[in-house]
């Protein structure tokens, strides 16, 4: 068969294989290769015209033999696994201000923390999943990763020098244990930590929500590096912080966290979903978690700092506690089997909107003594990422239709 015509049918082949974007793609390209600095090196044999096309015709007769014509390449999304493994310390160091970018940015920082954060994200969301359970269980196993980071990996829960203490280093501290500060971290780590990355990154994959994320091998693979993370970090933040927790303090720190799981895996799989009121619309329940944050906010971290004999520790902690819990209740008292992915995205995006309003202001924060440069432009992100998302589900709902 002469070049022309070899050429004629492999492009005809490599058209039909790649569709119409593909089509225009390959002329551009052939344009290109069969330019006149470029017609010299083309020989009877292989041209980049004719090696072009043939590629294209190879691909397209192997297709039909698999399966039927192929109009475009499929677009490919990274593993939801990997993007919750990322998102978490993403959310629970860097949007919070605990780690400005300076700090979580450096190779020892951004390891230490992606494994710790999500590797607990990730086990918690697979073991809730593999258990056929539900969110009540997800913010127990949250719980037991605040814990196992807190209590047992840095020690902040007894480290009366713990640098983020601020008041709670003294204001209630009882036993050799911050105790106001280490209700207030569980329950932080349980909802902002855990369970709003899960939600969030659920709601970007809503076809693999029921489904796990990891396989045998992978799940042990990443259980095992979380596990090194913590213990590492134990022995890393003793040297740093001078601070060794004793046997007892440790002891007490994993039989606490195994108590959460216990309860996590004895949890009815319908706790949260057992509520008869009718759902309402997806701003009430945004702005009920944003308040919920203030209230929780302002008991943990305002009450300490005010000086009155009515303020005792064991009131402000149990203040908090009682309303985070009831947050958690009243929402649970609603029918979640008639709610929409607006729904879930509402109560995610109002869980962090203080930290992203917060995160313009913390650089005007003079009394931080850290590097906090970077801290608008994560605010910034995480609002223009929140509202892509949010458009992104109510377009996938608004087609769907009631």
């Amino acid at each position: 068969m002469p070049q022309d015509s070899q050429e004629g049918t492999l492009r005809h082949e490599g058209e039909t294989f790649c569709g119409a974007r593909g089509s225009r793609f390959l002329r551009t390209l052939e344009a290109t290769l069969v330019s006149p600095p470029l017609l010299n090196l083309k020989s009877h044999i292989v041209s980049p015209y004719y090696t072009l096309y043939l590629l294209a015709a190879v691909a397209g007769r192997l297709h039909r033999r698999v399966g039927g014509a192929y109009s475009e390449l499929p677009r490919i999304r990274p593993p939801p696994g990997l993007v919750l493994f990322l998102l978490a310390p993403a959310v629970g160091e860097l949007l919070s201000g605990s780690s400005p970018p300076a700090e979580f940015f450096t190779p020892f920082g951004f390891t230490i923390m992606t494994a710790l954060y999500g590797g607990g994200a990730v086990l918690c969301r697979e073991l809730k999943v593999r258990w056929q359970k539900g969110m009540g269980s997800l913010l127990l196993l949250g719980a037991a990763y605040g814990v196992l980071e807190e209590g047992l990996m840095v020690a902040s829960f007894f480290n009366p020098a713990w640098p983020d203490l601020g008041a709670l280093g003294v204001f209630g501290r009882w036993l050799g244990v911050n105790w106001v500060w280490a209700v207030e971290l569980t329950l932080y780590h349980a909802i902002v930590s855990i369970t709003v990355p899960v939600m969030l990154v659920e709601l970007v994959y809503p076809d693999r929500r029921g489904t796990p994320w990891l396989g045998g091998g992978w799940f042990r693979a990443v259980a095992l590096i979380f596990a090194a993370d913590v213990v590492g970090g134990l022995i890393i933040f003793s040297v740093v912080t001078g601070y060794k927790p004793t046997e007892a303090q440790i002891i007490f720190s994993v039989l606490l966290a195994v108590g959460f799981a216990l309860l996590a895996r004895r949890l009815p799989a319908d706790w949260a979903r057992r509520g008869s009121k009718r759902m309402r619309r997806p701003l009430f329940y945004g702005a009920l978690t944003i308040l919920g944050a203030v209230a929780s906010g302002a008991v943990f971290w305002v009450l300490p700092g005010i000086k009155s004999p009515l303020l005792h520790p064991v009131i402000v902690m149990a203040l908090g506690a009682l309303l985070d819990l009831l947050l958690i209740r009243s929402l649970a008292d609603y029918d979640w089997r008639r709610s929409t992915d607006l729904h879930r995205f509402a109560v995610a995006a109002g869980s962090l909107s203080l930290f992203v309003a917060f995160d313009f202001l913390q650089e005007l924060d003079r009394t931080r003594t850290d590097n906090k440069a970077g801290m608008s432009l994560v605010g910034l992100s995480f609002l223009v990422g929140l509202a892509l998302l949010g458009l992104k589900v109510r377009r996938r709902s608004e087609r769907r239709g009631p």
